[in-house]
């Protein structure tokens, strides 16, 4: 952990005058960040794999009570999945992630894109968000797992095909699906979900090492159930000495001042928050992207 914190550089110490120097700057526009709110389904490329993402836009444009913004893809997901899926990635390099990781995502929507293209670098990725999600998400998972899709489109001999498809099966397996509602759900079970197969563990194996965030952060209502979310889960893991911290990895969009303000005010109460700086980020996810990308550990 030291490694990334001595890479990350300068820590957060006043969320005010940092949101402020933030959107002090020019901030592309991606209006409201969806890749396209009319489509039924998606072909992307991410992290070396074709994939065909289904999604609902019926369902974004209900009038559902408990939201219904995870039913499409937004805009920073496949450029955070590219970024932590790399070969050389900062979180990979420090040590703070590796093969032996259990990474748990906060509101994963229906795409599945982050946990395909990182499944196949950490020993097991649990996606949430609530139950109405579950269903599109499994099902983008199966379908983009069940045959190969690397380099189908950039004519791969079938001999790489073979090859990937076996890798695309087996990290399908480390791809979990749980129900998880930030402002219903306690986290008290979680434990019990977490080690359902395990036996007896150390305390540097409660909990999980990484939580993943994207593009959660948009409604004011909704900040201090995520964050108190966030805070929850890294406390699963005690904080002794010698015990590597779970880390918060949160992406979004900069939409408004007083949104990104009271996340980032509310974040730091809780965590220790580093912006990661421009030097280990892609082109896309830089400070003039118009995304962002922090990581917390709790206080």
């Amino acid at each position: 952990m030291e490694q990334l914190l001595q890479a990350l550089h300068d820590e957060v110490h006043d969320p005010e005058e940092d949101a402020f120097l933030v959107f002090s700057q020019p901030v592309p526009s991606h209006a409201l960040g969806i890749i396209d709110n009319k489509a039924s389904s998606l072909e992307l490329t991410v992290a070396g794999r074709d994939l065909t993402i289904s999604q609902s836009p019926g369902l974004l444009t209900s009038n559902r009570a408990l939201g219904s913004t995870g039913a499409v893809v937004w805009k920073v997901t496949p450029h955070f999945a590219e970024w932590i899926a790399s070969e050389g990635n900062l979180l990979f390099r420090s040590q703070a992630l590796g093969s032996d990781s259990t990474v748990l995502e906060l509101g994963a929507g229906v795409a599945g894109i982050v946990p395909l293209a990182l499944a196949p670098s950490v020993s097991r990725y649990i996606a949430t968000d609530q139950d109405y999600v579950l269903k599109l998400l499994r099902q983008n998972i199966a379908d983009n797992s069940s045959a190969s899709k690397v380099g189908a489109k950039r004519g791969k001999s079938q001999k790489g095909r073979a090859g990937a498809k076996a890798q695309d099966t087996s990290s399908a397996g480390k791809i979990e699906t749980l129900t998880l509602d930030w402002e219903s759900d306690s986290v008290a079970s979680l434990p019990q979900q977490l080690n359902r197969q395990v036996g007896g563990i150390s305390p540097a194996e409660a909990g999980v090492d990484a939580i993943i965030a994207c593009d959660c952060i948009y409604n004011d209502h909704l900040i201090e159930p995520f964050v108190n979310t966030c805070a929850d889960i890294c406390a699963l893991r005690p904080q002794e000495e010698g015990v590597k911290p779970t880390i918060c990895i949160i992406a979004q969009q900069l939409r408004t001042h007083e949104i990104f303000e009271s996340w980032l005010v509310a974040f730091h109460r809780r965590f220790r928050v580093w912006k990661l700086p421009d030097e280990h980020m892609p082109k896309e996810l830089r400070e003039d992207s118009g995304f962002i990308v922090h990581v917390g550990i709790l206080r």
